[in-house]
């Protein structure tokens, strides 16, 4: 396991270089210049030309792009062009509030989970109808139209929750729960459908297998037959389908903390590519390419629990 891991860790590497080299490329390529938009309109030429030499924007993009990888293996992501603080600090500060967002919208596995497996043991039941109604509007409805008729009908017409706005989970639990609603089931709604759709498909096939069938046939209790036969073996497509949502989760949080006001890393990034600032947009999209790459692996190690035969060293 260790040795899987530290494996991991490695090929991330390149990975990791390509992405950021890559981000910077196109960043360079928006028209514009930064120290324009940083000096303001007002600006004469004298202020923009030290704004450029403070932040070595007058250097060719290679050299750059050298310099911040070189700091950034230093765990130094520079200084942000618009606020007089780090961009790491900055960062660690809106982590926690995206992170929560993700953790309220995951709740949707609570419902996702039981009702696709009662939607797999009973197909074409009514309960496989609604699982089919949720998994069908789940998916074919964007996250803004949805965010936009939540508030509509909860918040403006109904004035059952707010529309806008975060509070500390520590300072105000209750009041960070009645913010996260409308955002949760925004961003986790698609995450829902998907599970769903997939953990009824993969049961059904499992259970219509012929070795679920023979032990039918040996009669084996229903709850063997399910738990042990059908749902471990139905999990493993279940689970790599949760690997890949959660990721279009983080980057879901772009649209959805901009739609509700939430100050987290999504509003960041959005910001920060409307003002080309550069060294905020690279920390976050190693931020959101970190956080899909430990889930990966993180979905690979299950597959050794869920099913003894694969080798995760191998």
């Amino acid at each position: 396991m260790l040795t899987f891991i530290v494996r991991r860790a490695l090929a991330a590497v390149p990975v990791l270089l390509v992405v950021s080299l890559a981000v910077f490329l196109l960043v360079a390529l928006v028209p514009g210049d930064p120290a324009v938009r940083m000096a303001g309109a007002e600006a004469t030429p004298a202020q923009i030309a030290e704004i450029r030499a403070r932040f070595h924007l007058d250097d060719p993009i290679l050299v750059q792009y050298g310099r911040w990888l070189w700091n950034a293996l230093h765990l130094d992501f520079g200084q942000s062009f618009y606020a007089n603080e780090a961009v790491s600090a900055q960062i660690g500060g809106r982590v926690p509030v995206t992170l929560g967002l993700a953790a309220a919208a995951a709740c949707g596995l609570l419902v996702a989970v039981p009702l696709g497996l009662a939607a797999g043991i009973w197909p074409n039941s009514w309960i496989d109808g609604i699982a089919r109604a949720i998994a069908t509007l789940g998916v074919a409805i964007p996250n803004f139209v949805l965010a936009i008729v939540l508030v509509l009908v909860f918040g403006v017409n109904l004035r059952w929750l707010p529309t806008s706005g975060y509070a500390d989970f520590w300072d105000s639990p209750g009041k960070w729960l009645q913010l996260m609603i409308l955002p949760a089931i925004t961003l986790g709604l698609h995450m829902t459908a998907i599970l769903v759709r997939q953990i009824r498909a993969s049961l059904m096939d499992v259970l219509d297998s012929n070795f679920v069938r023979s032990a039918w046939a040996r009669g084996a209790s229903s709850r063997l037959v399910i738990v042990k036969h059908g749902l471990k073996n139905a999990a493993i497509p279940a689970v790599t389908v949760l690997g890949v949502q959660v990721g279009y989760l983080l980057g879901g949080t772009i649209i959805v903390e901009q739609i509700f006001s939430i100050p987290g890393l999504g509003t960041y990034m959005l910001t920060a590519i409307l003002r080309t600032d550069i060294p905020a947009i690279q920390a976050v999209t190693l931020v959101f390419v970190l956080g899909a790459m430990v889930m990966s692996l993180l979905v690979d190690i299950s597959y050794g629990f869920l099913n003894p035969k694969i080798k995760l060293a191998s």
